[in-house]
């Protein structure tokens, strides 16, 4: 196994409370994909956390591929937080996040992409760990 990335990131939820009040819609729509906001916007009491922690997930993952956001062409919604059947939480990377991910990785190796989200008002975090196995093991 090979580390390609790591990235972390803190979010202040009431920064992103002061957004949703703010900008609304305008907000919602430039960062988050539809699956993102139909997982948020179900969560009537933990709302702005919900998108805390997306934003948290967005960020760690542009710092584990080494790339940010609108640099190597990398947006906002090239990355998204789903989740499997169980409720965990997982990144699907596209567009040039999903090349930069495939530029990181050694030839012969397939790629891991491990999230991990918390919160705790005020504050939800984010950990995206990048890794790299020998195809065919794992």
């Amino acid at each position: 196994m090979r580390v390609i990335g790591l990235g972390n990131d803190l979010v202040d939820i009431r920064r992103i409370e002061n957004s949703l009040q703010r900008f609304g819609a305008r907000f919602i729509h430039r960062i988050f994909t539809e699956t993102e906001i139909a997982r948020s916007e179900a969560r009537e009491l933990t709302r702005a956390a919900s998108y805390a922690k997306r934003f948290a997930a967005k960020e760690a993952a542009a710092k584990a591929l080494g790339t940010g956001f609108y640099q190597n062409g990398v947006v906002w919604k090239d990355v998204t937080v789903e989740n499997d059947e169980l409720g965990r939480p997982y990144l699907k990377l596209g567009g040039m996040a999903r090349q930069r991910l495939e530029e990181l990785v050694p030839n012969g190796y397939t790629a891991e992409v491990t999230l991990t989200m918390t919160d705790d008002y005020p504050w939800a975090q984010a950990i995206v760990l990048i890794t790299a196995y020998p195809a065919g093991s794992a």
